[in-house]
């Protein structure tokens, strides 16, 4: 397949990121480099969604400092972004809800049709430009003129950066209201986008909890949009995945990464971050980078049980 034929991805990982650790971001490495291996897909971005303040989970921080935790954590990717919209909203926002926010924003700011897991779209533009600006990518011999991962994705963060925080700076978070006028419409020719949730096995896991999720949601999240999940701790994603009748009906729409279980980053997470943290325990340096670990010993952060 070539790039052009190939579908661009764009990973979303939404969670409380509490605080964010090396394990997140290894989880988006891991994914990106098992989807280029299949020769379907192409990654041209990450993005990471920390939940809103009032989800209300025991010892959870100010969206102020895990905002800014995840953008330390970032700062030196060229692909992985952080969004503040979900904690700007006026309360907490379903995973389901972030997809299609997402969904919808990328229809505007690219002019493309985004298509799903089950209605692959075979419509290769749709966004018309507003003035006689030559399309940005055109059908030409000329290999230097064709689409490419870093181009799509460089152009979609530039236009994103005028309605939402993309790559904010550290300690400001600028928010335009979504309507605010984006100018001329980009058109992008021959690409099939789709946004995957990217998740661990714990929250497929999760969607086998009878009445935690909506089947509704559900059917939104695996069904049209789809999911990478990258396993942790040995997790049996088989044996998850047939626990539940919505998993079962869309298991084509579910892509598990194989990680080396026994990578040090497979057993990394929050929950042990912020005890390490407690405990003044010098592991802590392997689950946290430097930038994260310099902010929350400034900020006083997870110093006692409660947070």
């Amino acid at each position: 397949m070539t790039e052009t034929t190939k579908t661009h991805v764009i990973l979303l990982s939404c969670g409380s990121f509490n605080p964010i650790t090396k394990g997140h971001i290894h989880m988006f490495e891991k994914a990106r480099e098992h989807l280029h291996k299949t020769g379907r897909f192409i990654v041209i971005g990450g993005i990471i969604s920390p939940v809103h303040d009032s989800y209300g989970k025991p010892g959870l921080v100010s969206s102020r400092h895990r905002l800014t935790m995840c953008q330390l954590a970032v700062q030196s990717s060229d692909w992985i972004r952080v969004d503040p919209w979900e904690c700007y909203q006026d309360t907490w926002q379903t995973t389901c809800s972030v997809l299609e926010h997402h969904r919808d924003l990328m229809k505007r700011v690219t002019g493309c049709i985004l298509s799903n897991v089950n209605t692959p779209s075979t419509t290769p533009v749709i966004g018309q430009p507003q003035n006689q600006t030559p399309p940005i990518y055109q059908n030409h011999n000329n290999v230097n003129h064709k689409p490419n991962a870093i181009k799509l994705w460089g152009k979609i963060s530039e236009s994103l950066g005028k309605i939402c925080c993309v790559r904010p700076h550290i300690e400001r978070f600028t928010f335009v209201d979504e309507n605010a006028n984006l100018g001329t419409a980009m058109r992008y020719e021959e690409i099939e986008l789709r946004i995957l949730l990217l998740c661990g096995s714990d929250l497929l896991e999760s969607f086998c909890i009878p009445g935690l999720w909506k089947d509704s949601d559900m059917e939104v999240i695996v069904g049209d949009f789809g999911i990478v999940v990258v396993p942790r701790d040995g997790a049996d994603t088989e044996r998850i995945m047939n626990h539940s009748s919505i998993l079962r009906k869309y298991k084509d729409n579910i892509i598990v990464v194989k990680d080396d279980m026994n990578h040090p980053m497979s057993i990394v997470s929050s929950t042990k971050s912020r005890l390490a943290l407690q405990h003044g325990d010098s592991h802590v340096v392997d689950y946290l980078s430097q930038p994260v670990i310099d902010y929350i010993l400034q900020s006083q952060l997870y110093i006692n049980a409660s947070g």
